[in-house]
């Protein structure tokens, strides 16, 4: 475990923040120092077939030691972090053989991970936890998984002489948390039947289902004038975007009030001026269908507020971003139940679940790779308060070790 601890560290130190905004990809270019430090350390470690290429996807491929023809299957994680908060000079804190306490963060004492808000913390007593000094995230969305995957590959490596597996390809993405993770992806490259994503929280859990997502951007075009002269000339754009998201839903159809298989539409940016505002917002849901229903809502708000201002322009712009995994699963259901073998072999108990959020393997799945996703120990991911287990991370690397086995059978 202490090669993966220090993975995990080298990794969250490097700073791969995403930005929806940018149109490159991928969209910021540090996250290329971490795809390219990545394949460095595959080819030291004797993988094969390792390639980076300009868009900072990372494939390599750990050789089968088995003669028969064996599916090849595909280990996925992402090397970005969210835009929602800083990863510049992440400064983590190993908190050894942890005593279910609270974690005062030391860089900002304000912030305090507790254990009556984090109550997985007591399934970690004696663990080595992780966080960061407070005044950054973390990173272990998706770290954790990257580190899970290099050490998972490196027992691999280590033991070929006595395990018998087949190939089994590595693949690092960029872009993720603002839903491009797989535009540059090549399937016929990667050449795998089946793959999982290392992009989830605790400790077994297999997710088959993910949200539908789609992600909206209300506009409102004002009239912007002198204040002082105002009177029957100024539209305020600001004033007009306020009462829009004023009417959205909050007793229902909002992350704060919801919770299982309920939806919600998110407003989560906000900028702009007299003259021009905007928001950004996600919508969510795990039938797809009410993706839409979700549309119309804002729409008809939309629609209200154009009759009391109708010198306003106020626009709605939709995009797809992802869809539930879930019917996908059903043309290849190896691709869980193998995953299940991995834990049973283990002799640990797999926890089938849903997710509420997506991963890249929403996508993959769509395009006709099934990809399930499994814990990799990350918690509370998109904050301050981020933090995660060693032996977490540990028990998912062992599972992809298993999984190589189960799909050599």
């Amino acid at each position: 475990m202490d090669s993966l601890l220090d993975r995990f560290l080298r990794y969250v130190r490097i700073d791969t923040q995403s930005d929806e905004t940018s149109s490159t990809y991928p969209s910021t270019s540090k996250q290329l120092t971490l795809s390219k430090m990545l394949a460095d350390e595959c080819r030291a470690m004797g993988l094969v077939d390792v390639t980076c290429n300009d868009f900072g996807v990372v494939m390599a491929t750990v050789p089968s030691t088995v003669p028969h023809q064996s599916p090849i299957i595909a280990y996925v994680a992402h090397v970005d972090t969210s835009p929602e908060y800083s990863s510049h000079q992440v400064k983590p804190v190993v908190h050894n053989n942890y005593q279910l306490g609270d974690l005062v963060l030391p860089g900002d004492s304000s912030k305090v991970i507790r254990v009556t808000e984090n109550p997985d913390l007591r399934a970690c007593v004696g663990h080595t936890l992780v966080t960061t000094d407070g005044t950054t995230l973390l990173g272990a969305d998706d770290k954790s998984g990257v580190a899970a995957i290099m050490t998972a590959a490196a027992e691999l490596v280590r033991r070929r002489d006595e395990l018998r597996y087949g190939a089994v390809r590595l693949c690092f993405t960029c872009d993720e948390e603002i839903g491009r993770g797989t535009d540059k992806l090549d399937l016929k490259e990667l050449g795998a039947a089946v793959a999982y994503t290392l992009d989830g929280g605790g400790q077994d859990e297999i997710d088959s289902e993910t949200f539908s997502a789609d992600g909206a951007k209300v506009t409102v075009k004002g009239i912007n004038t002198h204040p002082s002269e105002a009177k029957g000339a100024m539209v305020n754009a600001i004033r007009i975007l306020s009462n829009f998201l004023a009417r959205l839903p909050t007793a229902c159809l909002s992350p704060e009030t919801t919770d299982g298989r309920d939806g919600f539409i998110h407003p989560y940016h906000v900028e702009g001026g007299v003259a021009e505002a905007s928001a950004r917002l996600i919508l969510r849901d795990f039938e797809t269908e009410r993706l839409s229903e979700q549309a119309r809502l804002l729409e008809s708000i939309a629609a209200s507020l154009r009759a009391e201002h109708p010198r306003a322009q106020i626009n709605i712009e939709i995009r797809p971003q992802y869809r539930n995994m879930r019917d996908g699963l059903t043309k290849e259901p190896r691709a869980v139940s193998k995953a299940i073998d991995a834990h049973n072999a283990l002799g640990r108990t797999p926890k089938p679940t849903i997710i509420r959020g997506g991963t890249d393997g929403s996508l993959l799945t769509a395009k006709g790779l099934p990809t399930p996703n499994l814990s990799t120990g990350e918690h509370n991911p998109h904050s301050p308060l981020e933090w995660t287990s060693v032996e977490q991370m540990q028990a998912a690397a062992d599972v992809l070790v298993q999984l190589a086995l189960e799909w050599a059978k």
